[in-house]
């Protein structure tokens, strides 16, 4: 801190300790701004820039501006960040480990100090996303998923020691010890961080940014965060701010209570529908009101965990009563405790009901008194159903979303006996040619051992709205003990009453973390949950980001057979198509216990709030009324069987524990030593030619379009991270390094290696890539035309992008992808960029993009463009068979108009005017340098020099 020209550096004793502070109402006393009505979470950003006031990255200007905020007319400057860490989880983490590795030969090659590269910020990475759900439904599903992943994954492993050896301020939570969200929620975060500096003790906000977009959940503890793109973590580990625009704030007023038979998880479907519906995207979002003291930190934690859904940077929770207790019930000490609660009361970071209501650029209110029952789907989260309309938004989305007829209403699927998957006035044995008739919408399959070993041999009819799979999973849901304990009495009461699940439901319950199996077994709740299939398969990250693992064969070859939409319910928070598993093309979020519901139900088809759910052994028809446990039961056994103690002992040996790990092979260094023949780990080519000055911008001539796409593009579209098929380019490239099609583990394990992510770049099997379109049939995947073959649309032939790709960079050709609105929402995937910029596009046009991966295009090099209001590429004529040239102007200025040039294959042509999305001066400095990371090499290669 250079100096305090504002005079809010104040002292503040707490355990004996004396710690400098930021008093932000220090600035208010001098008529800087108006704290009192300041939302909570600018607080954050203002305290951040005071404390880092150095006249260069932060000025006395940039302070008064946002001290000044003024909501309902938000001044969008540029402002930087410093988070006070980084987290990381194994998928986007590895990479980030990867590109800090090759930043370091970069640096050793142009001639600086490679351990000049470490991480500046305390940086945690959880390995959580790579357990998949080989084996489910017994009790050594757990030890054979675990064994499984160290098989897969012991060379990715091996690499993160080393990274955890040989880089500063580093460290790797163990597998199997959680998901990073709940890990961060349970242990990582304090609510105020402290640190040394020129001889100050100094404690401040905990805040963070994260490599995983639903880094947002630890928002309900106070602590602001969000995810980025792994580029820009990497930024800031290597000492550098997160640049952003000032954001506006949206206040969420909340009042009331939830009533019975509401849950979290529908809370948060709600407000994910409302905030979708009323806009939100690259704001914040922060809650208030008396209803926000009515939730525990789990439910908020829910609430926050999916702000990616509902679009906003953050969900913000400000500290009071209820996080000061959270804090010392989970386990941190009373020094921990005392000082957060000190310094945020201290400082103006503790909300109290009594407090002024912060000022906020637009206000929504819910009354949690109309929460209901409900399901999210089936290919968006912000598309909640109530639990009363499932059935016929089902029937609606069978013709409006799936273009197939809606199920026969003479078929009653309420009720499917226990021991098939026929209604009971269903034929018993349909005929022959019903059933090998897509039309009909049934497939007969015999099951085997893999689905469900008690009835091997059994023939099971699976139809539209079949569940072939249950998930109890994900971070939104695992934290939260309410929903998980009444997903426990779920089925306890169920099996009291002989119920179980259906035999075609794959089950899985992955918590997240180790707590969750301990006030379990407390409870008493194991047995009943393995009895309906719901036995513990991993901790981690599973089904929700693709690691849903393999279908049983027969039901997957019933599935094709009958060209069924089968659905999957889990308590997640991603259900895009072709996420959780290729095959299952309807995808439902839904609360743990009515995971369970419909894991006995065994179909979305039925009207769970008013058709019997099941029938028990003496025929006995069961409502879901039967088995729903009460607030009071709910909170009877929250009571007695959650504890401090299981905190305290599950996170005290957290990094030790795990004993295979403790066996992976470790080696410090100050380089890497990387093996041309590893499948997992290369040294990505972002610095081949890389030179000590900055290349600049250039025009871009003479492009081919890669990809025309549509509107909601997921970066799970652009780069997957589930499953890799034998026959795509990246399963071929794997064949041919001599890993078999079992061992080819998922994309998500594989982002350390550009060879694979590149070619699985556009990949997913659910990409509609219009111009590889063929009369009326719209082909799904990774396919293209090759424009180096033929001229136009007509004469160039489909292939897969890849292969494309390559003949494009033989020719020198350079692309373009033009897509719709929301390009790039979903997961902050980095790959979705870099995989982007490999394949050799250049520019990418569309109606709009989701914030994160625009800001990871730019920080790769990749210009995001955005066509002007009203137009799109339908309304210009837009084929794909054009060839593009992009006019940058000089001097190129944030969000400044570039023309650009189409010419058709006939020789024709026409203009349009896009706006650049670089929207900011750092930005354009970004570019200029070919991306963030080499801007980082360059500057610290100018500090080594310097010092030599």
């Amino acid at each position: 801190m250079a100096g305090d020209p504002f005079n809010a550096r104040e002292t503040l004793s707490v355990n004996g300790n004396d710690y400098s502070y930021i008093n932000l109402k220090s600035l208010q006393e001098q008529g800087v701004g108006n704290i009192d009505t300041m939302p909570f979470s600018i607080r954050v950003l203002l305290e951040a820039m005071v404390r880092n006031l150095d006249g260069f990255i932060v000025t006395n200007d940039d302070i008064s501006g946002l001290a000044n905020y003024n909501a309902g007319d938000v001044n969008s400057v540029e402002m930087p960040f410093m988070p006070g860490r980084v987290v990381l989880q194994d998928f986007t983490g590895v990479p980030c480990v990867v590109d800090l590795a090759a930043m370091r030969d970069a640096m050793k090659n142009l001639g600086g100090d490679p351990e000049q590269i470490n991480p500046a910020v305390a940086c945690d990475l959880v390995i959580d996303h790579s357990v998949q759900v080989d084996d489910f439904a017994t009790r050594v599903a757990l030890t054979i998923n675990a064994e499984k992943e160290f098989e897969r994954n012991n060379e990715r492993y091996s690499f993160l020691k080393w990274g955890q050896e040989s880089l500063d301020n580093f460290r790797a939570v163990p597998p199997a010890t959680g998901i990073v969200h709940q890990v961060n929620l349970e242990y990582l975060a304090r609510g105020c961080l402290t640190k040394a500096q020129d001889g100050t003790k100094w404690v401040y906000p905990d805040s963070l940014v994260g490599t995983d977009s639903h880094t947002t959940m630890i928002n309900g503890v106070g602590v602001l965060g969000w995810g980025v793109g792994g580029i820009e973590a990497e930024a800031v580990m290597c000492g550098q701010p997160v640049y952003m625009l000032t954001p506006e704030v949206v206040g969420f007023k909340l009042k009331g209570r939830l009533p019975e038979g509401a849950t979290a998880t529908d809370l948060v479907l709600t407000v994910t529908q409302m905030l979708r519906a009323h806009g939100v995207v690259e704001k914040f979002v922060e809650f208030f009101g008396d209803g926000m003291a009515e939730l525990s930190i789990p439910d908020r934690a829910t609430i926050a965990n999916m702000a990616p859904e509902y679009g906003a940077t953050c969900g913000f929770f400000p500290i009071d009563k209820k996080t000061i207790e959270y804090f010392r019930f989970t386990g941190k000490t009373e020094e921990e405790v005392a000082l957060t609660e000190a310094w945020a009361k201290a400082s103006g970071f503790f909300w109290t009901p009594d407090a002024p209501e912060p000022k906020f650029a637009s206000v929504l209110e819910l009354d949690l008194a109309n929460i209901e029952p409900s399901l999210a789907g089936p290919k968006r989260p912000q598309d909640r159903i109530g639990l009363k309309d499932m059935k016929p938004q089902f029937h609606k989305d069978m013709v409006d979303t799936f273009g197939k007829s809606a199920p026969s209403e003479a078929i009653d699927l309420g009720g499917f006996a226990d021991e098939g998957g026929q209604a009971e006035n269903a034929p018993v044995n349909p005929p022959e040619e019903d059933m090998a008739s897509k039309d009909k919408g049934f497939a007969r399959v015999k099951l085997t051992e893999a689905s469900h070993p008690q009835q091997v041999g059994q023939e099971v009819t699976l139809r539209h709205g079949s569940v072939v799979i249950a998930a109890i999973t994900s971070c939104t849901n695992t934290s939260n003990p309410d929903v998980m304990i009444a997903a426990g009495l779920v089925a306890k009461k169920a099996r009291a009453l002989g119920l179980t699940r259906k035999p075609w439901v794959k089950t899985s319950l992955a918590p997240g973390s180790k707590v969750v199996t301990e006030y379990y077994e407390r409870a008493g709740l194991t047995d009943d949950l393995e009895a309906l299939g719901f036995h513990t398969v991993g901790y981690g990250c599973t089904t929700c980001i693709g690691n849903s693992g393999p279908l049983p064969p027969e039901i997957e070859q019933g599935i094709k057979d009958g060209d069924l939409v089968c659905t999957s319910v889990l308590s997640g928070n991603r259900n895009f198509e072709g996420r959780v598993h290729p095959a299952v093309k309807a995808n439902y979020l839904a609360s743990p216990p009515l995971v369970v519901a419909y894991a006995i139900a065994g179909t979305v088809d039925l009207d769970l709030a008013n058709q019997p759910i099941a029938k028990t052994p003496d025929g006995k028809e069961v409502y879901l009324k039967d088995i729903w446990p009460t607030r009071k039961e709910i909170d009877e056994v929250v009571n007695s069987a959650v504890t401090t103690q299981q905190f305290e002992e599950k996170y005290g040996a957290v990094y030790t524990e795990n004993e295979t790990w403790n066996k992976v092979p470790v080696s410090k260094s100050e380089l890497y030593g990387w093996e041309d023949s590893s499948t997992y780990i290369q040294n990505p080519p972002f610095f081949e030619g890389m030179t000590e000055e900055a290349p600049g911008f250039g025009t871009i001539g003479g492009a081919r379009c890669l990809a025309l796409l549509g509107d909601s593009v997921t970066t799970d579209h652009i780069s997957p991270a589930g499953r890799i098929e034998p026959e795509t380019p990246a399963g071929q490239y794997l064949i041919a390094q001599g890993v078999k099609p079992h061992d080819f583990n998922s994309y998500g394990s594989r982002r350390g290696n550009d060879r694979v992510m590149t070619r699985g770049t556009f990949a997913n099997v659910r990409v509609k890539n219009k111009i590889a379109r063929q009369g009326d049939k719209q082909p799904e995947g990774g396919w293209t035309r090759n424009f180096t073959k033929g001229n136009d649309l007509s004469s160039a032939p489909v292939e897969y992008i890849w292969d494309a790709a390559q003949d494009y960079k033989k020719a020198g050709t350079p692309l373009v992808v033009v897509a719709g609105k929301d390009y790039g929402m979903g997961s902050s995937r980095d790959w979705a960029a870099k995989g982007t910029l490999l394949l050799g596009v250049k520019a990418v046009v569309a109606e709009s993009f989701e914030r994160i991966h625009r800001s990871n295009l730019v920080f790769m090099g990749v210009l995001p463009l955005v066509f002007k209001d009203g137009q799109n590429a339908g309304s210009l004529g837009i084929k794909g068979d054009e060839t593009f040239d992009i006019l940058m102007p000089d001097p190129v200025e944030p969000r400044c108009d570039v023309t650009v040039k189409a010419t058709r294959p006939d020789g024709s042509g026409f203009e349009f005017v896009a706006v650049c999305r670089i929207d900011t001066p750092v930005e354009i400095e970004y570019f200029k340098n070919g991306g963030i990371l080499h801007t980082v090499i360059r500057k610290k290669l100018n500090e080594s020099k310097q010092m030599a």
